[in-house]
């Protein structure tokens, strides 16, 4: 009796585990993002410079901008530059790593459901739900056009 109940509550925190897993690639692809927007601006060999796909974009804009009564043209991006991002070592390295772990605890989870016992299946499912609970709202995605 005791072995089935830790069986239980471990299946519980793996699904726990599981769906923050999820959150915390989230936050990481979305730091990401923000590392390669900030980097947009570095010119590499063989490509065309950021500058020059921003300039002929239709999402931006030309406008003024003035600061202390100095007025200075400006280009206005309304939308991110969304295109692939060159391999990185210190990007697609953890990611890659993050997913053979969340794939790993998919796995386990799914072997834990195919014995068929009932308990094993609302382990799951209850921790699925305890984790949903607890950072799901991390695993959102916000709509980038406001």
């Amino acid at each position: 009796m005791g072995q089935y109940a830790g069986t239980c509550i471990f299946l519980i925190i793996l699904s726990v585990l599981y769906r923050a897993s999820f959150a915390l690639k989230h936050l990481l692809e979305k730091r990401w993002s923000e590392q390669a927007y900030r980097r947009r601006y570095v010119v590499v060999a063989d490509k065309v410079p950021e500058a020059e796909r921003v300039r002929a974009s239709d999402d931006s804009k030309l406008a003024v901008l003035s600061a202390n009564g100095v007025e200075e043209n400006v280009r206005m991006v309304h939308a991110p530059v969304h295109a692939v991002q060159p391999w990185r070592f210190s990007v697609d390295l953890p990611r890659a790593l993050l997913v053979t772990v969340m794939v790993g605890i998919g796995y386990l989870l799914m072997l834990a459901v195919m014995t068929l016992n009932v308990g094993y299946f609302l382990s799951v499912l209850a921790g699925t739900f305890v984790g949903e609970l607890a950072v799901g709202r991390y695993i959102q995605v916000l709509s980038e056009h406001h």
